[in-house]
């Protein structure tokens, strides 16, 4: 079993938990029926924000779920529970090559997890572009009263970073889980 590593990692990012499991042939709903299991247990962990989950691709048996916790401390808490422990064990005996996993930060899993083939450079630019686009529209004129009432934020430089940090924020942490998983199949469509 692969332990996850602190070394260099900021304790107050939010980070992802990624999980790959490469299960036996014909036990995949042995394995599904663990995966609701471990899903809605760590739901209910302090600090965790959402999931993703990628399926293996047809002929494939590779499962990878990528867990999102609000700080460092929250998903070591998680990673070392006795609850994730005790789920791990009961399901150790489908798994080829053990309970496989990492810790990253950052907005590196906004596509792919590691081992998955990445979408097209081509389809990446137009999902981002068409998620940002509406998002540079809306979030300004959403905030325009707030710089009307508060003059510290009519500078531009400030008001930039202000609209920046609220469309990366929205971009990192709602928009992009969900929307990479709204076209997950157009997205992933030419990537096999």
């Amino acid at each position: 079993m692969n332990t996850p590593s602190s070394v260099g990692m900021d304790q107050s990012k939010s980070v992802a938990f990624i999980i790959t499991h490469t299960i036996k042939a014909g036990e995949e709903a042995r394995y599904e029926a663990w995966l609701m299991e471990m899903l809605s247990a760590v739901s209910r962990a302090p600090g965790y924000l959402g999931r993703e989950v990628f399926r293996p691709a047809q002929g494939m048996r590779t499962y990878t779920s990528i867990l999102r916790f609000d700080a460092y401390d929250h998903l070591n808490a998680w990673s070392k529970s006795d609850t994730r422990h005790a789920l791990v064990s009961r399901v150790s005996d489908l798994l080829t090559k053990g309970d496989v996993h990492e810790i990253r930060t950052g907005i590196d899993f906004w596509f792919t997890p590691e081992g998955a083939p990445a979408p097209k450079p081509w389809k990446q630019f137009l999902l981002v572009l068409s998620a940002i686009y509406p998002l540079s529209l809306i979030v300004p004129s959403l905030f325009t009263p707030l710089f009307r009432v508060m003059p510290s934020l009519t500078h531009p430089l400030i008001r930039g970073l202000f609209i920046a940090a609220v469309v990366v924020g929205l971009m990192t942490f709602v928009v992009m889980p969900r929307y990479t998983r709204l076209v997950q199949l157009w997205l992933y469509a030419d990537t096999a």
